[in-house]
């Protein structure tokens, strides 16, 4: 796998944009541009981490017994390669097929646009005077509108707007997030990020959490404008400030002044028992990264996603320690190997 790996990265490999990095890396430290591409290519081979790893968590600083604590973008493929059954992955990958699968979890009404259910859909606009229109695939935010349907002449002519993106567009009820996260920042859902793993045993284990929050968008993605805070997943509350794609630090909310270091999610083992148990629903994709709300009533899915990704979870501003989270997956096979003993 990590053979593979590595000829897939070296023939797909953005030359100019890794030589870019050279350059930035060499101005910051001094090193020769020659010395650092060795160094880069060492992590390659030993960490499964490709420049912009070697260059997000700042490995030209890492000692290799700090790196070696990195969830690099090869180690992450690794653990999607052994836990998820490409088969099963479109489940989650797809939103209209998530929906289907996880509607229990999802705490609001959603229909397909299928280009055949004209009714259905006229049906559920005829309720919501707002709604959300995703497209089914996709990442990032991107694609997402806040509809209204008083913006269009009638429901007729907002069918018609949405028609041309069947059969890839669904549309969902608008959640209504709980007074506290939506006093941090009420222009956009802010979820949590929780990733989990179902080991072979049939145990989920939560690995992590991530606090994601709007700025400024509909999107609370870290990608489309949005901040990250790391948290205690034990817990449930946000341990650090808030970083934005920029590099910018937020103790508050700009837009409310809102503290962000130190909030407690409510019903937090609520949502650890939604994610375990959302986790048995399509037991062959076993990696997952679910996005959670959290409302009134409780806790509800929006999205899981098969490639839970690696960067936002050890970025160096959260890592003072300089150690990554590869442990806790270490710690969960560990944990594996003693609830599924070899025979």
């Amino acid at each position: 796998m990590k053979v593979k790996y590595l000829v897939q990265r070296v023939l797909n490999m953005n030359y100019k944009a890794m030589l870019d990095k050279l350059g930035s890396i060499h101005k910051k430290t001094g090193r020769s541009r020659w010395a650092i591409f060795r160094d880069m290519k060492d992590c390659a081979v030993k960490y499964g981490a490709g420049y912009m790893d070697y260059d997000l968590f700042e490995m030209y600083n890492l000692t290799p017994e700090q790196r070696d604590t990195y969830l690099t973008r090869g180690r992450n493929n690794e653990l999607v390669a052994k836990y998820n059954d490409k088969t099963h992955m479109a489940d989650l990958g797809d939103k209209i097929r998530f929906n289907a699968r996880f509607g229990p979890f999802l705490r609001r009404e959603w229909v397909p646009v299928t280009g055949e259910n004209k009714t259905e859909v006229l049906d559920f606009l005829s309720r919501h005077a707002e709604f959300m229109a995703k497209p089914s695939q996709g990442s990032c935010g991107w694609g997402i509108e806040k509809l209204r349907t008083a913006d269009f002449s009638s429901l007729d002519a907002l069918y018609e707007h949405l028609a041309p993106r069947a059969p890839h567009l669904e549309l969902e009820e608008v959640i209504v997030q709980h007074p506290a996260v939506a006093a941090i920042y009420p222009g956009s859902i802010n979820t949590v990020r929780m990733v989990t793993i179902r080991g072979k045993s049939g145990k989920v284990y939560l690995v992590t959490a991530m606090f994601r929050i709007g700025n400024g968008k509909i999107v609370d993605n870290f990608n489309s404008g949005g901040m990250v805070a790391p948290m205690d997943p034990e817990t449930g509350t946000v341990t650090d400030r808030a970083l934005d794609k920029r590099k910018n630090l937020y103790a508050s909310h700009p837009a409310t002044g809102t503290q962000i270091k130190g909030f407690a999610f409510p019903d937090w083992d609520k949502a650890v028992a939604l994610v375990k148990e959302a986790a048995q629903v399509v037991p062959e994709v076993g990696y997952v990264g679910w996005d959670v709300c959290f409302t009134p009533e409780g806790p509800c899915l929006v999205e899981g996603n098969q490639f839970p990704g690696h960067d936002i979870y050890q970025l160096p501003v959260h890592t003072p320690d300089k150690l990554g989270i590869m442990p806790r997956f270490r710690a969960v096979e560990e944990e594996e190997r003693k609830e599924s003993p070899a025979p």
